[in-house]
């Protein structure tokens, strides 16, 4: 097996129910991963939408989760920086902290991509960070990469 990471909510490539999204109750997923690698000392979580009309959308950043957890719960504290985990969270594209479900315009699925990533290190990126800042601090630190990928249409 390698690096992997999946939803109890979801089957890759599936629909993501309601819920999770901005028609529904707009709560993160439950989200478990398996087979890090032995040398992260931290993990970062990015959820974006690649078929955003002006481009990547950011969902959801957080980082420093630690190493040796193995999933994050459904509704993680939405506008919480810091978790008591000590992981941290940042702005989203809605410019909020913490988790903003799918909520595309009108018309064809969308696909939203939760990508977790195991780091040789813990980052000083303040809470509250945007994905730019986070993804330029975390890029030399990344030792591997899994993804799960859902969709939605409104």
């Amino acid at each position: 097996m390698s690096f992997a990471i999946k939803s109890s909510a979801f089957s890759n490539g599936s629909e993501i129910p309601r819920k999770y999204t901005c028609a529904g109750e707009n709560v993160s997923p439950a989200l478990s991963w398996s087979e890090v690698p032995p040398e992260p000392r931290a993990l970062a979580l990015i959820a974006d939408d690649p078929d955003a009309p002006a481009g990547i959308w950011t969902h959801w950043v957080m980082w420093n989760i630690p190493a040796n957890a193995t999933s994050l719960s459904e509704g993680v504290a939405p506008s919480q920086e810091s978790l008591p985990n000590g992981a941290r969270q940042g702005k989203n594209d809605f410019g909020r902290i913490g988790y903003g479900g799918p909520c595309p315009p009108p018309g064809r699925p969308h696909r939203y991509i939760f990508r977790l990533y195991a780091l040789a290190s813990m980052l000083d990126v303040k809470s509250g960070a945007a994905r730019s800042e986070l993804e330029s601090v975390m890029k030399p630190h990344v030792v591997a990469q899994a993804e799960w990928m859902g969709l939605f249409k409104r």
